[in-house]
Order: C-alpha cells, then structure tokens, then sequence
C-alpha cells in the first residue's frame, strides 16, 4: 500500500491528525494497544462537510459508467491489501482468520453487486404520447452521512458508501469509535484508488463526532447499530422531515425448532445462528424455541454439549477457534450483567456465560432457560441465548412474536405446512427456513420491520434510498393547444 501522511481523518483527499480528544483501539483478545489516536474537532467536521459539498456538483455529473470505474479500482485496492486487512479485522474485532476472510470478500464482492442493483433498480425508462416525452430518472440526494458499526467495521459500512457513491452521492462517514484502525485502512484503499478530492471523506471520534457530523445541513442519514441509538437519531431529525434514514437497529431474533429427524444439522445450524461472531451479529439468534418433548430433551442436551466444547480464542490461536472475543472487556462483564438480570428475572441458567481471561473480551457462551420466566424485550448483543419450551406449534409461533424487533425469524422443520404457517405469522424482514438465521443474501433486501430499522432495506435494495427518482414531462416545442379550456381568453 502507498504511503501518505498518517493521520485519522481522511478530508478533501488528504490524510490529517487532529487535536481533538485522544482514543484508542484495543485488541480484545489480549488488551494490548492497537491504535491511538485523536478524535475530530468540529472544524475538521465542518471541513469534512464542506470537502463534501463542494464535490457534489462534479461528482455527481459524472456518468454512472465513470463513477463505477472508480468503485472497481477501490475494490481492486482491497483486493491488493486482502491479507493485511484481514488480520487487521481480526486484531480489532476478535474475529478468527476464516471469517475476517469472508468480510474481506465481502467488501470485495460487494462492488459488482452494488453496480448491478443500481442499473437494475433505478434504470431509466422513457415512454412517448402524443407529443410528450415521459421520463422516468434518478438523482442523488447530496451528501450523505454513513455511521457505521464496529461488528463488521469494512463490510458493513461499505454497504451503504458504496451505493450511496454510485448514485452520485458524496459521503462523510463516521466509523465506530471501537474499530478505527480498519477504518483508516480502508480509507487508504479509496485514497490510492484515485478517487476524486471530497467525494469520500472520514472523521473520527465517538458519540460527540457523530452527532456533530449529523448536526450538518447533510441529505441522508445511513446508521448501523442500536436501536436506542438509531431511536436518538431520529429524534434529532424530527424537525427535519425532509432527510432520508435508513437505519437498521438490530434484532431480538427468534429462532424456532420443530419436530425434525436430522437433529446433527439442527445443532450445527443453531451454532452458527447463536454464537457466530461471538454472537455480535444482528441477526444472531437471541431466543430459541423447542418442543418440550422427548425430541426437544434430545436437542437440548446435544446444544449444550456442542456449545461448551465450541473452541473460543484469539485469532493468532492454532488450530483456528470458532469463536473469538466481544469487542471489548466492558462488554463482556455488560454480557456477564445480562445473565445476572435474566437470572433474576426467573431464568435458569444450563450453560453460564463465563469470563475465560481477565481484562479481555474472551467470554465462553451461555445458554439460560426462560420458559415461563419474564423476560425483556432487548437485544443481548453477545453470545447469550434464551431458551423457550412450547408444547405446540403455535405456542412458538406466539412466543416468536413477543417482541417489538422484526429483523429476522427462523424455524427448523422437516414440514413444509408449519413453514408455510410460521412464514404467514411472522413479523420480520428475514425469514429462514432450515438455514441459520444469521445467513443473509446479497442479491436480496436486508433489514427489518418493528424497531428494527424504518422500512429501508439495505443490501441489493440499498440503491432504493440512495437517489430519488424524477418524472419528467418533455416537449421539444412550447405548443398552443388546438382547444384551449374553458374560461381562458387569449
């Protein structure tokens, strides 16, 4: 990679430090310092906000063709650089190797993906009636402000810079305070990729950057995270109507079994919808239903025998463990509190979630039993799941849907008849039947309903709330009509 200036922020295609507050960035599998440095002022925001709004008229110009050329030499950027930001995600977030890869493809593979839903989503029609030209078109909405999460600090925030760059938009974006190092990193690729001054911009910082940034006279809002957070950001905005949000706010997920014969890959698949990303993903589930029958025992034993044996560690660890830290110590005794709150709210605990090594993020999962208990309705972001018992199908259609979240529903079953009925009654934007529910496709919409997001869908559908679209009715002469209406006299 090309050297530059170090710095944090990346303004008006320069690379700057700042004498804001300082902040560092933790690996969480050991506690050892990663990177440091300082927060962005609000001159540099304002800087950053200007660089932006100054190359919205020639960026936006550019043909589709032109700005999509840019996109691909970012991703051939990335393409160059797969190992060093692979390892850099998985120093950051904890993740193993194996999956820092597949984000890295991800961020990769997004590009084509985002090219193709744009020309397909918002393609240009033209119909001619009589003498009028009917034109259907696209524009960008402006600058727009990306808040990304730290989860899947590259892939995630490149799913809304993308889109938003190819339909004429120029970005700000602030990533999470948690993962900045990545951030810079793949601000690095877009500076060497040659893309124009302005048109992608960073700041950097916590709570107080991003809502100084949000303070800006910005045209869209793209936010990854929280629900309590997504809630404040749209009440900053209530006077604002006019500026699009497309939020996605996370999920409190269901996840049902049914009666099944293959219980191996009912086990396998529960793993990988509970505690992959060390249950950091917002469509991990978070409540699990089972059958209280002898199926459901049979299940339940084997779940907490495959989970206690789950390998969790660093990424450095050999072989590779499926499971590496929480982002951070602080979340892990929040994860520890969790489980303390459930206790006291009539939980029993099968499989503590347990602190594995001081003043880091490692945390082995837990399994609480629920059923009849009163519960929360909250996202447990971690590798934590509840257990719900039901007696029959409907019992855990009812349990399913005790919750103000949409962003994702799975069932297990070898019937398609309860699928068909678990599809009809579930509120959720996802809907998986005998895959993990943490599986999610490209080329399809993702996001949620209820609290979880505000009927934005990101993804293939991401070039939906990155433009706007225009009627146009042409003529190519200003023409007198033969019958005038009534009561005009010219």
């Amino acid at each position: 990679m090309k050297n530059h200036k170090p710095g944090p922020h990346y303004i008006n295609g320069h690379f700057i430090h700042s004498q804001g507050t300082s902040f560092t960035s933790i690996d969480p599998a050991n506690n050892t310092l990663l990177w440091q440095g300082n927060a962005a002022t609000d001159n540099e925001i304002s800087a950053a906000y200007n660089a932006a709004r100054q190359a919205l008229p020639r960026w936006s110009s550019l043909d589709f063709s032109s700005r999509a050329e840019h996109a691909l030499l970012f991703g051939k950027e990335v393409e160059k650089n797969h190992n060093q930001l692979k390892r850099l995600i998985a120093q950051e977030t904890g993740k193993p190797l194996w999956e820092a890869t597949t984000e890295v493809n991800a961020v990769i593979g997004k590009i084509n993906l985002s090219i193709e839903a744009y020309q397909k989503r918002t393609k240009e029609e033209c119909s001619v009636s009589a003498d009028i030209t009917n034109h259907l078109r696209y524009k960008p909405h402006g600058v727009m402000a990306v808040l990304g999460p730290f989860n899947f600090p590259a892939h995630l925030s490149n799913s809304h810079i993308i889109p938003a760059l190819l339909a004429g938009n120029t970005v700000v974006y602030k990533p999470s305070e948690l993962t900045p190092a990545v951030a810079e990193f793949v601000m690095q690729c877009f500076h060497n990729s040659g893309f124009p001054a302005g048109v992608i911009n960073m700041v950097q910082g916590g709570g107080e950057v991003g809502k100084s940034l949000l303070e800006k006279d910005v045209q869209a809002v793209c936010f990854t995270g929280s629900y309590a957070t997504g809630l404040k950001i749209h009440q900053l905005f209530s006077q604002k109507p006019e500026v699009l949000l497309a939020l996605e706010m996370g999920g409190n997920n269901p996840l049902i079994i049914d009666d099944l014969n293959n219980i191996n890959a009912a086990i396998y698949h529960t793993i990988l919808s509970s505690f992959i990303t060390a249950g950091q993903r917002c469509t991990c589930a978070r409540r699990v239903m089972i059958p209280d029958n002898h199926m459901g025992d049979q299940f339940l034993k084997e779940l907490l025998l495959a989970a206690k044996h789950l390998k969790v560690g660093a990424y450095t660890d050999s072989p590779e463990p499926f499971m590496g830290p929480v982002i951070h110590y602080q979340q892990a005794c929040s994860l520890l509190n969790a489980q303390k709150r459930l206790e006291q709210e009539g939980g029993h605990t099968l499989l503590p979630l347990s602190l594995l090594k001081e003043n880091t993020g490692l945390v082995s999962p837990g399994i609480i039993d629920m059923t009849n208990a009163r519960t929360t309705d909250e996202e447990i972001f971690g590798p934590l799941i509840q257990i719900h018992r039901y007696h029959h199908f409907e019992d855990a259609l009812q349990l399913a849907n005790q919750t103000r979240y949409g962003l994702v529903a799975g069932l297990f079953s070898d019937s398609q008849e309860h699928y068909q009925l678990f599809y009809n009654t579930i509120r959720a934007g996802l809907i998986n039947f005998n895959r993990p529910t943490t599986g999610a496709a490209s080329h399809l919409p993702f996001g949620g309903v209820g609290i979880s997001g505000n009927l934005r869908p990101s993804a293939y559908f991401a070039a939906d709330y990155c433009s706007y679209p225009i009627a146009s009715l042409e003529q190519s002469n200003l023409t007198f009509p033969a019958e005038p209406l009534p009561g005009i006299t010219l």
